[in-house]
């Protein structure tokens, strides 16, 4: 027996079923903070680099991408929802070890390498600014964010650290000021350009790996048992189906909120990039200073602090992100007490997985690479590592086993199914082009 997908939201709850009310604090939670970390400096350096090298032709990207997104991190939200298990919980609980033990570190890797990219950015873009040792200063974020994440309340941290990360508006007020080809802007938007080129398909592989990543399906499900954990009129939906309803709702609706925003920022990343930047033939972002470039139009001499909030806010924001989905993964498999809202000394193997993957991840800037090139080329592993991990979670959501009677129903099968066959056909297109 399926339950009918939560895509009709036109009914409301019933409050006496569900404690959890769909009152706007509450139904604002999961999603968009994943939506909001989405957005991280991977994601600002893949967008500005594709809208500089294509113009507008990529726009396409993320509104093809949008409705992949929302029904995979639903079921993200549903799988933690109804199990009250993460991703690598319930793969477990319910599956042989060796697929925990190859996933995880499949998540483990990407995360890593994301966190070192962003932690670079960081420091290059703090750099660009005041001047001294960008790695001095990354190995700084470094440490303050293992530190923050282990001895401050994350909510509190977040809350202050998403209106830094407004910074990032500032692209969406260029496109009222930069003059845009409106019918190349039109037709990139609603017309897929599409090629069999290294460099394209690469392109596509970066945008739905930063957009569809695996870090944010380990890190909403987490975050869905973590609410079940931290309010006590709030069950696992495999025991309380009179839940089901209203939670569904408030996932669906926090999911549809938080992917909204994060593509409309990054549309209007890529749009500016494409109006201020190819349109003066710079199509290869070297530096934080390129990228900040696209900017001027707007800010001015200012420019680049704007550019440097952003990248700071999304960055501080996103980091615990990661290394918080890297110590869920490794706690769940490991059966480790996880958890954000214990303390260290309550969950010290977690916290200790955190403080590692943070300080790894910083370690990667000292190896020389291009900050621009490394926050590039992790959007595109996170778009290769997530398709094995995609699968393993479409086949415990459709899973009587697993989820009970609460199976995720026909129209999220078909939208998490073609999202995990998108992100293959791309990864496989890409290696393909390589090889030729």
């Amino acid at each position: 027996m399926t339950t009918q997908d939560p895509v009709n939201l036109n009914a409301s709850p019933n409050p006496s079923k569900d404690p959890g009310k769909l009152k706007i604090l509450d139904v604002l939670g999961p999603g968009l903070i994943t939506g909001a970390s989405d957005d991280d400096p991977s994601g600002i350096a893949t967008y500005s680099q594709i809208g500089a090298q294509f113009g507008y032709t990529m726009n396409w990207t993320l509104i093809f991408s949008y409705p992949l997104m929302v029904a995979i991190q639903i079921i993200s939200g549903r799988l933690g929802r109804t199990t009250g298990r993460g991703v690598a919980g319930n793969l477990r609980k319910f599956y042989s070890n060796w697929l925990v033990y190859s996933a995880v570190p499949l998540l483990l890797v990407a995360n890593v390498i994301n966190i070192g990219a962003d932690i670079g950015a960081m420091g290059d873009a703090t750099k660009l600014v005041i001047g001294g040792p960008s790695l001095l200063y990354a190995l700084a974020f470094g440490v303050a964010c293992a530190a923050a994440q282990v001895f401050f309340d994350y909510n509190k941290y977040a809350r202050i650290l998403k209106w830094l990360s407004l910074a990032l508006l500032t692209y969406v007020a260029t496109l009222f000021v930069v003059k845009i080809d409106w019918r190349g802007f039109g037709f990139g938007l609603v017309v897929p350009h599409l090629e069999f080129s290294k460099e394209l398909l690469t392109a596509v592989v970066a945008v739905f790996g930063t957009t569809i990543s695996p870090y944010l399906f380990f890190w909403q499900a987490s975050q869905e048992v973590e609410e079940i954990e931290d309010n006590a009129d709030r069950e696992r939906l495999k025991d309380a189906p009179e839940q089901a309803h209203s939670a569904n709702m408030r996932i669906n609706l926090d999911t549809f909120a938080g992917m909204a925003v994060s593509n409309v920022i990054a549309l209007a990343i890529m749009v500016t990039a494409a109006a201020t930047l190819h349109t003066h033939n710079v199509t290869t972002i070297n530096s934080s200073a390129d990228a900040a470039k696209a900017l001027e139009p707007v800010a001015g001499k200012f420019a680049e602090v704007l550019f440097v909030l952003g990248i700071l806010g999304t960055g501080l924001l996103a980091v615990p992100v990661l290394a918080g989905s890297a110590a869920y993964g490794l706690g769940e498999a490991f059966k480790w007490p996880t958890g954000l809202a214990k303390k260290p000394r309550e969950a010290k193997a977690f916290y200790t997985a955190i403080t590692l993957a943070t300080l790894i991840g910083a370690s990667i800037v000292f190896t020389g690479v291009n900050p621009i090139d490394a926050l590039f080329w992790s959007a595109v592993v996170n778009g290769v590592v997530a398709v094995p991990i995609m699968v393993l979670m479409m086949l415990m959501a459709t899973s009587a086993r697993v989820m009970g009677d609460h199976r995720i129903g026909r129209t999220l099968q078909i939208f998490g199914w073609l999202s995990t066959a998108v992100m293959a056909l791309c990864a496989l297109g890409m290696f393909a082009s390589f090889a030729l």
